[in-house]
């Protein structure tokens, strides 16, 4: 809405509601930024209420008993450990997507940041260093634990929203002080937070003729680089943030290896890293052979959506390389299984 029509609207409500002259100036004084830039207007916690549609007592004991509105499990990473999710319960969920979709996605991010935007994603991110020199990528540790209420707070402020809006707002957002890996807001919140040291670094890229990408916590270089200079000044830059890079996982690749950015090889035609077809050409051997039942009986399988857990590989191979003639079989045997 446009500042002018929501001040015409505002001031005929306000005077039938009895506010003082002095008390709308106050109020079209906020209103203004934050309209301006697109963002909606929040006065208070009875006014959020009204936004997302839960009364005023849920949201602050959504704010106050934390913990009580998450269902926490853990899945399995790369590496054999487990992963905590935090995952929000339906009605936290219903007002932090309203939160993504009103507030947070008003915001723009880096264009060098792949993950958690629409119609961007890991395609676009491994494409961007197809058949470069070197490859260098760095990983981020314990991303979303290291970001802070009081960084989702300084966020919100930076929109023009009061002090009381804010730390409400960050609350809502964040468990035990920090991102939750599992919540809708956490993602894009993580792009919003690390905007500022995505633009130190694509600075310096772009004066050294070096390619630049982002994939949530995953940060990919390419190019002809002194990799000790890049790793010194992208440490130093997140550094700032309170955060630190996974000395482990800190990977340069040349020419004459397989390079990977977030597990595609990019030397010449992106594709899957080879275990991870061979893996998945074993699964469907098994599958055609013995029969899908079978084949999860033994394997001790216990997916509800097994089939579909294989065709999401599947098509993400197939997005890669469209041509793959084996996979593609692959996909018409699943399917056929589906009937």
């Amino acid at each position: 809405m446009k500042f002018e029509q929501y001040k015409q609207e505002f001031e005929i409500k306000a005077s039938q509601s009895g506010y003082s002259a002095e008390n709308i100036v106050l109020c079209l004084n906020y209103a203004k930024p934050l309209l301006d830039k697109g963002f909606p207007v929040i006065y208070n916690t009875s006014h959020l209420s009204v936004l997302v549609g839960y009364r005023k007592d849920y949201i602050k004991r959504a704010v106050v008993y934390t913990p009580y509105f998450y269902r926490d499990f853990e899945i399995k990473k790369k590496n054999g450990k487990m992963r905590k999710i935090s995952e929000p319960l339906p009605s936290l969920k219903e007002i932090q997507d309203w939160i993504l979709v009103n507030i947070l996605e008003v915001e723009k991010v880096s264009p060098f940041a792949k993950a958690y935007r629409k119609k961007v994603g890991l395609i676009e991110n491994v494409k961007f260093h197809k058949n470069q020199p070197k490859v260098l990528t760095l990983d981020l540790k314990d991303f979303f634990p290291s970001i802070k209420r009081e960084n989702i707070e300084s966020i919100f402020r930076s929109f023009g929203y009061s002090a009381l809006i804010s730390n409400l707002l960050s609350k809502l957002c964040t468990r035990d002080g920090c991102l939750p890996q599992g919540a809708p807001t956490s993602p894009y919140l993580s792009n919003i937070f690390f905007k500022g040291a995505d633009d130190i670094i694509i600075k310096h890229c772009l004066a050294n003729d070096i390619r630049y990408t982002r994939y949530a916590d995953d940060l990919s270089f390419s190019g002809n680089f002194d990799e000790k200079t890049l790793i010194e000044l992208v440490e130093d830059t997140v550094r700032q943030l309170g955060l630190t890079l996974h000395p482990d996982k800190i990977k340069l690749m040349k020419p004459n290896e397989r390079q990977t950015v977030t597990g595609i090889v990019v030397n010449e035609k992106p594709q899957v890293v080879f275990h991870k077809r061979n893996k998945l050409r074993q699964e469907m051997h098994y599958i055609i052979k013995f029969g899908l039942q079978d084949h999860m009986q033994r394997k001790n399988i216990k997916y509800r959506n097994y089939i579909e857990h294989l065709l999401g590989k599947i098509n993400f191979i197939l997005h890669l390389n469209p041509k793959d003639i084996e996979f593609k079989k692959y996909k018409e045997h699943l399917i056929g299984l589906k009937k």
